[in-house]
C-alpha cells in the first residue's frame, strides 16, 4: 500500500510541475533551434570530457557488455522500457501530447499484464509504436531555450535545458512514488545497463566511431549531441508517434 506521507509528497511534486507547467505556457515563449554551438565554459567540459573518456573506455568495446547473451540484454531492455512509460506519460500530458500520453499509458499496462512486469515486449508485438520523451523536451515544448553546452561526469554532453531536464526528471515518474525500495530503483538500474549495452552494440557494429580514433574526440560528441538532440526535438509529435522512439541521449 501506498504510505499516507509518500502519497502527500507525490502530490506536492505533482502540483509543483503542474504550476511550472501553467506559468511556462502563459509565457508564450516560441520554440526555437539554435544553429551554431554555444560553449562558454569548453576548457571545463574538455576536462570532464577527458574523465569521462577514461571511465567509459574512449569508446573501446565493452568485453563485459559484448558477454552478456543477446537474450537477457533485450530482456533488460524490455523491463527499462516498461518501467519509464510512466514518466513518458507524465511529461506527454505536461506536453499536451495526448497521443504520446495514450501510447505510453497503453504500451505500460499491456507490458506490465500479458508482458510479464516487462520482461517481454508484447506491445510491440501488437504493432503499438515506442515512445519516448522527458522534461527536457517538455522544457523545449514550453519554449525553454537551449542554453549553453555542458559535459556532465559520467553522463555525458548536454545543455542547460538538458540537465534542467535530468534532475526533474528524477521527480517525475509515479513509480517512484509508489514502489518500495529496492524495487524503485530497478529501472534506474536497467536503464543505466541498456545504455551500456546499446553504446557496446553500436561501436561493434561500427556504428560509432571510437572517440580515441577521433582526431578531437570532444568537439566529435559535441558535434553528434547537438544535431541529434536538435533533430529529435524539432521533429513533430505525430511523426515519431508513427515512425519509433526519439533518441534522448
Amino acid at each position: 500500500m501506498i504510505k499516507a506521507t509518500t502519497l502527500s509528497t507525490s502530490l506536492r511534486a505533482l502540483a509543483g510541475v503542474t504550476l511550472v507547467a501553467g506559468l511556462a505556457a502563459c509565457s508564450g515563449a516560441s520554440r526555437t533551434q539554435p544553429a551554431g554551438i554555444n560553449d562558454p565554459h569548453e576548457p571545463s567540459n574538455r576536462k570532464i570530457h577527458a574523465l569521462n573518456q577514461k571511465i567509459g573506455g574512449s569508446g573501446k568495446p565493452n568485453r563485459v557488455a559484448a558477454a552478456v547473451p543477446t537474450e537477457f540484454q533485450s530482456v533488460i531492455h524490455n523491463v527499462s522500457e516498461n518501467l519509464s512509460m510512466p514518466q513518458a506519460a507524465v511529461n506527454s500530458a505536461l506536453q499536451a501530447d495526448f497521443a504520446g500520453f495514450g501510447l505510453a499509458t497503453y504500451r505500460f499496462l499491456v507490458n506490465s499484464t500479458l508482458g510479464m512486469g516487462g520482461l517481454f515486449d508484447v506491445a510491440t508485438d501488437f504493432k503499438v509504436p515506442e515512445h519516448d520523451t522527458d522534461f527536457g523536451e517538455t522544457l523545449y515544448v514550453w519554449g525553454v531555450g537551449e542554453g549553453p553546452y555542458y559535459e556532465l561526469p559520467v553522463l555525458g554532453p548536454s545543455t542547460r535545458r538538458d540537465t534542467a531536464g535530468r534532475v526533474v526528471d528524477l521527480f517525475t515518474n509515479p513509480l517512484s512514488y509508489t514502489l518500495n525500495s529496492p524495487e524503485k530503483y530497478v529501472g534506474t538500474v536497467t536503464g543505466y545497463a541498456d545504455s551500456v549495452f546499446e553504446k557496446n552494440r553500436r561501436i561493434v557494429n561500427g556504428q560509432q566511431v571510437p572517440m580515441s580514433a577521433a582526431g578531437d574526440s570532444y568537439a566529435q560528441a559535441r558535434q553528434e549531441y547537438l544535431q541529434q538532440r536538435r533533430a529529435d526535438l524539432a521533429r513533430p509529435t505525430s511523426i515519431a508517434a508513427t515512425t519509433g522512439p526519439r533518441s534522448t541521449n
